[in-house]
């Protein structure tokens, strides 16, 4: 048989079209592999895909041979099973610091990497909720460029925004540069955040990625090593609400029982717990006090009691009292 002018690609053909359409439950038979490289205008013979089937092997591809009826070919395990691509998109989905144009390109590409036939199921989970995601489209090259400067040991310079009341991104302090040096990047509460030390305060300071503008990379090293090498961003996480930071205390709080699983999920499972009474327990958790925590507080409502110390009482008793103003008869 003469060589088409395609043979030499054939072995990509192969391996393209096993990856794009077969699976446990999709078989190609050794009919459809050749029709399927005729497709691209390359002929081939049974023996040369055997021992092209053979090659793929050797170089790693999963390659079944299914003989009982009907018989064939698939791809059984890849470098990412379905469940983990599910995961993976679910991540990318539910993640609200990437827009909605950059998930649907991740998505797009999480999909190659599974058959066309299991990327459908990939897709209808795309669907499952509508969530609130960011508007800003930079946020994407602003991770890579903040991943950069942490490699580089560099300090960076940028625009910090908020929003307007007519929903535009405006940088604050009119347009005037926040000069830091970035230590690293925390996925807190669904957002993503930037710790630095903010060098002209001589403090760690967070930063929402997404409300972040014209990053520049500086020749200048970064400061505040010694500062974030005292700094858990773990620990942090659990102490903060929002990465709103406050003074750090030690308070108490008086919760009932069906509150453990909200204690546990916020604080981590390492925090003091003692049972006082029947259906209520205390426990002892180190946080920054804020007006975030508070607002975390109200929202459990009166399953849950500050007793300790008496300073934050007061304060959280200040805090509701100012909101009760609004709401006066």
């Amino acid at each position: 048989m003469a060589k088409s002018s395609n043979q030499k690609l054939k072995l990509l053909y192969l391996m393209r079209g096993l990856l794009e359409k077969t699976d446990e439950e999709h078989i190609m038979s050794m009919r459809d592999i050749l029709d399927y490289l005729k497709g691209y205008g390359i002929e081939a013979e049974r023996k040369s895909i055997y021992d092209d089937i053979e090659a793929l092997r050797l170089f790693g591809l999963d390659i079944v041979n299914k003989k009982d009826r009907p018989s064939g070919y698939y791809i059984g395990s890849r470098d990412f099973e379905l469940p983990e691509l599910k995961l993976l998109v679910d991540a990318v989905q539910s993640s609200k610091f990437i827009t909605t144009k950059k998930s649907n390109e991740l998505i797009k590409k999480l999909e190659g990497l599974a058959g066309i036939n299991q990327a459908r199921k990939l897709q209808r989970q795309v669907y499952v909720s509508n969530r609130i995601k960011t508007m800003n489209e930079s946020i994407y090259y602003n991770v890579d460029d903040l991943h950069e400067a942490i490699s580089e040991n560099k300090k960076i310079t940028f625009q910090y925004c908020e929003w307007t009341t007519d929903k535009e991104l405006v940088p604050k302090k009119n347009g005037e540069l926040y000069n830091v040096s970035p230590w690293a990047l925390n996925w807190d509460d669904e957002n993503y955040y930037l710790i630095a030390y903010d060098n002209e305060a001589g403090s760690v300071k967070f930063y929402r990625v997404d409300k972040i503008k014209k990053i520049t990379i500086l020749d200048e090293q970064r400061e505040g090593r010694e500062h974030f090498e005292k700094f858990n961003t773990a620990d942090f996480s659990k102490k903060t609400f929002g990465m709103f930071a406050g003074e750090d205390q030690e308070v108490t709080l008086e919760c009932k029982d069906k509150l453990i699983g909200v204690v546990m999920d916020r604080f981590g499972t390492d925090v003091s717990v003692r049972n006082v009474k029947s259906g209520v327990f205390k426990v002892r958790v180190k946080i920054n006090v804020s007006p975030q925590f508070f607002g975390w507080l109200t929202g459990i409502g009166s399953d849950v009691i500050i007793t300790g110390p008496e300073d934050v009482v007061k304060e959280y008793r200040k805090y509701i009292k100012n909101i009760l103003k609004n709401y006066k008869d």
